[in-house]
């Protein structure tokens, strides 16, 4: 029986192969057999994979038996660059295809860019399109064009530098922008814990992803800006803990509507955290930890 709550079901995509964790492949795979394998599976989401080394994939999969990795495929060099890859990623035996995470280069029009998602859409059936949200001028007429298209956003929160992670009020517009537009979102880089923090290595200040899962669910709340900035600066873990653990049922499945899920290079990280925060019982995360470091 699992002891992942709705609140926390799907919420950790396995983001493994990417900084700062850069797990080898070779062992990535299997550690995410494991996790789908485990007490936690239900906190698992998909498997976050570059197109760019789907090449890699075949003889890694060759040991897998009758397993299938679920994919969430990023394509960094935007749409022109999808049709290719759905192409190499349908030549790749056990893997399944659940999302694409597509950004948007800098210049691309918003008109271009839906008119080749329109075209993406109907060559990928059933397969969850995220668009990688620009901090840019066209953000606004992006997130305006998602809802009707039924396409989710994708927000970065942070990254190897300093400017890759939006302040409080940036991460807190985007967030309400999504959530008036019924645009579920998930979020990317920088999420390396549960609660809002200062890296003691690199002194940048971090996100949190109990932080973001709060901040949805006052922006849906109606409860104004301000409160949502402040949810996304509050470094209190066991109040975070302790306000989200105490929604009811429907606030959870509105939030978790919103808020669909981060990637994560360490499953190890949020179990761990999670557990200390008294939201996980029974998970002893070193028994499970893939071996990188968020």
């Amino acid at each position: 029986m699992s002891t992942i709550s709705p609140l926390l079901t799907g919420l950790c995509d396995d983001a493994a192969l990417f900084p700062p964790g850069n797990a080898p492949l070779e062992s990535a795979v299997p550690a995410h057999f494991a996790h789908t394998d485990s007490a936690h599976a239900d906190l698992v989401g998909p498997f976050v994979f570059p197109e760019t080394r789907l090449a890699e994939l075949p003889p890694v999969l060759a040991d897998r038996g009758d397993r299938t990795l679920p994919l969430s495929l990023t394509v960094p060099g935007g749409t022109d660059s999808v049709p290719q890859a759905l192409d190499k990623v349908r030549a790749v035996d056990g893997v399944r295809l659940v999302a694409l995470e597509i950004a948007v280069p800098i210049d691309q029009s918003v008109p271009d860019l839906f008119a080749a998602l329109e075209e993406i859409a109907a060559a990928a059936p059933g397969v969850d399109i995220y668009v990688e949200v620009p901090r840019d001028d066209r953000r606004p007429d992006i997130l305006a064009s998602l809802p009707g298209a039924g396409y989710r956003a994708k927000f970065r929160t942070g990254g190897v530098v300093a400017d890759a992670y939006p302040d409080e009020a940036e991460l807190a517009a985007a967030i309400e922008a999504a959530v008036s537009r019924n645009v579920p979102f998930k979020a990317t880089a920088g999420l390396h814990h549960a609660v809002r923090n200062t890296d003691p290595d690199t002194g940048f200040e971090q996100h949190g992803f109990l932080n973001l899962m709060l901040a949805t669910h006052l922006a849906g709340a109606g409860a104004g800006t301000d409160a949502v900035v402040a949810a996304l600066a509050d470094r209190d873990g066991a109040r975070l803990a302790a306000t989200l653990g105490a929604l009811p049922g429907d606030a959870v499945a509105a939030l978790r509507d919103r808020f669909r899920s981060y990637g994560t290079c360490s499953i190890g990280d949020p179990l761990s955290d999670l557990t200390a925060l008294g939201l996980l019982s029974g998970h002893e995360s070193s028994a499970v930890d893939e071996g990188t470091h968020a």
